[in-house]
């Protein structure tokens, strides 16, 4: 009898035991992410196991599940008998991204402007009036203000592709703008000029948004590529600006 009934619950424990660990991978996975893209984790940064376990109060299973899934997204990398670290930022990716984002955005905004409904446009128009009352962090510290202002921000350009109609351009575009995401949370948080050096970027979404509104597509586009671009020649400068001042400590 005793061996009926435990022959009978096993696949069930099976599945709570299979769930729950699904239930740490992903829990693990999130929290990373979060920690890598927030700019917590710093590019380059060594991602020690033991370390990992302290800071996040899991085990090795869960945690090297997730760091497995961040680097086959580029988040995390991972060297043969090194180990894994957070993935470095440069200047020549920087370039590469704003590229790629610059072709896939456009062509995913003029598709989205020839299909795209009222409701859509409504998006639209309330993802901008959200984004321009969310101030920019002025403290180095502020995480949270940085969060609120990242998380509306890639709202207003995810509803400007909404209308377009393929899930593939949608979910590249989120790849491509996790990436994007660090390299502005290094420069929002991580330089002691930041607020002084971050445009009023306003104007440049109403802008855009007015053009798409107008079905005026080579307008919406050319806007959408001056704004995309604008903010990689802004990393750009603030690379440089940060080079000047270990010249000048240096000297």
């Amino acid at each position: 009898m005793i061996q009926s009934v435990s022959m009978a619950t096993s696949p069930d424990l099976s599945a709570d035991t299979a769930q729950g660990e699904k239930s740490l991978s992903e829990r693990a996975y999130k929290r990373l992410r979060d920690d890598v893209l927030a700019g917590v984790l710093e590019p380059g940064e060594k991602l020690r196991m033991n370390v990992l376990q302290q800071r996040y109060g899991m085990g090795l299973s869960p945690l090297r599940e997730a760091l497995l899934r961040l680097s086959s997204e580029g988040l995390v990398r991972s060297e043969s008998q090194r180990g894994f670290e957070v993935a470095p930022v440069s200047l020549a990716e920087l370039q590469d991204l704003t590229r790629a984002r610059i072709c896939l955005d456009t062509a995913a905004l003029a598709q989205a402007m020839h299909s795209g409904d009222a409701d859509w446009e409504a998006r639209i128009v309330a993802a901008d009036h959200l984004l321009a009352r969310t101030p920019l962090p002025d403290q180095q510290d502020d995480l949270e203000s940085a969060r609120v202002w990242e998380e509306r921000h890639r709202a207003f350009h995810q509803a400007l592709i909404a209308g377009s109609g393929s899930e593939w351009l949608v979910r590249l575009h989120n790849q491509l703008v996790d990436h994007s995401e660090r390299y502005r949370k290094t420069r929002l948080l991580h330089h002691k000029d930041a607020a002084a050096r971050v445009r009023n970027v306003v104007d440049e979404h109403r802008e855009i948004t007015d053009a798409v509104l107008a079905r005026d597509v080579p307008r919406a586009t050319a806007l959408l590529t001056a704004h995309l671009q604008a903010t990689a020649d802004a990393m750009a400068g603030m690379a440089d600006a940060r080079k000047q001042d270990t010249q000048a400590l240096a000297g």
